[in-house]
């Protein structure tokens, strides 16, 4: 059975909502951009198609691996600004390279540092609407769609990136997904 210390104190603090969100989306997306540098030296020593590791696919159903970063990045930026009410920008999705996916991934950066973090705090309990198809959405608590929705779709996808890259024999490790975390 868990007992506080102090039973004066709460054992666990509450953290913001800037801090769950910006700090986390911007670690894993600089830690894309070094899967994708990785994936750029691995080219270069084997001389292969980079191509072949932006289309790849780990099944017949699933997105290439150029869109995985793109909704990475889209996941992200989205869903700050859902969150903070900011206007996120559009990307063209056109991306087909390795740098031009690193250049998204940077732009993608650049909004989230331009965020304040005051327009993401207090948002837990702020209704976010979200689309969940076509012609469907679903409306969910700030804190619940961070926690359950936006944060795991962007891991999601970043991982899926990392698995593509790491099946086609980059040099990637636990370390490398992990990298940013070091602080």
């Amino acid at each position: 059975m868990w007992a506080p210390i102090d039973p004066g104190k709460p054992k666990f603090m509450s953290i913001s909502m800037s801090s769950a969100a910006l700090p986390v989306c911007t670690t894993m997306l600089g830690n894309l951009v070094h899967f994708l540098d990785k994936a750029q030296a691995h080219v270069k020593a084997k001389g292969t198609d980079p191509m072949a590791l932006t289309q790849f696919r780990l099944a017949p159903d699933m997105l290439p691996m150029t869109k995985q970063v793109q909704i990475a990045c889209d996941a992200a930026k989205n869903g700050v600004a859902r969150l903070s009410g900011v206007e996120a920008p559009k990307f063209e999705d056109s991306e087909v390279t390795l740098d031009e996916l690193k250049a998204r991934i940077q732009k993608t950066l650049h909004f989230l540092k331009s965020v304040p973090p005051e327009k993401l705090d207090g948002t837990e309990t702020k209704d976010i609407t979200f689309p969940t198809g076509k012609d469907t959405t679903t409306t969910m608590p700030g804190e619940a769609y961070l926690k359950h929705v936006m944060l795991p779709n962007m891991f999601f996808h970043v991982t899926t990136a990392y698995a593509i890259l790491r099946h086609n024999g980059v040099e990637l490790g636990k370390r490398d997904y992990l990298r940013g975390a070091a602080g």
